[in-house]
């Protein structure tokens, strides 16, 4: 492997679990709760929700997304941690992608963790209307595939971000080493 490149497995983990909490996030899109008016037997009408399935799935997606964000930071230890990053280039974008990435990774936790949320309290609702004209309400279209778009975003961003990581911090340790190596040490009697 190529000087600067960082580690082939960190790449591999952050994209599988980027792309299982994109999986999911669809998953949970094609599973939202949808409700249906029931009259009984008093006649009150009322919402009954079918399953909840795609909270479970909007949860799972934010904790795969959770994972991986926090593999690459303790790997990276946050970039203010640890070694210590060359001037320039590199470095500067590893600072714009580390902080683009943890900007479309809070929108993408908080899309998966409203829309899953939102999908719970719509599932367990159960409540009396005395309306002609109602429909239940149900979690929007689009939440849990905005999470999942800005998940795709976040990937991509992370593996920019990790790549401009390794290439500044790699380039501060060839610095070093070269400046340490030019100091001439002679004996003296």
């Amino acid at each position: 492997m190529g000087e600067g490149k960082g580690s082939t497995l960190l790449y591999i983990l952050v994209v599988a679990l980027s792309l299982t909490a994109f999986g999911f996030a669809i998953a949970a899109e094609r599973r939202r709760s949808t409700g249906t008016i029931v009259t009984d037997n008093f006649n009150a009408t009322f919402c009954v929700y079918d399953s909840d399935v795609a909270t479970g799935y909007g949860v799972g997606a934010f904790l795969f997304l959770f994972s991986s964000q926090s593999l690459l930071m303790g790997v990276t230890k946050c970039m203010c941690f640890g070694k210590p990053l060359a001037p320039g280039g590199s470095r500067a974008w590893s600072i714009i992608y580390f902080a683009s990435s943890w900007l479309t990774f809070l929108i993408a936790e908080a899309c998966l963790l409203a829309g899953a949320t939102k999908n719970a309290y719509h599932t367990k609702y159960r409540h009396v209307i005395y309306a002609s004209n109602w429909t239940c309400e149900s979690l929007r279209k689009g939440v849990f595939i905005a999470g999942a778009v800005f998940v795709v975003f976040t990937m991509i961003l992370n593996v920019h971000y990790y790549m401009y990581f390794s290439k500044a911090t790699s380039q501060a340790a060839r610095k070093t080493n070269r400046a340490s190596s030019t100091v001439g040490m002679t004996g003296h009697p």
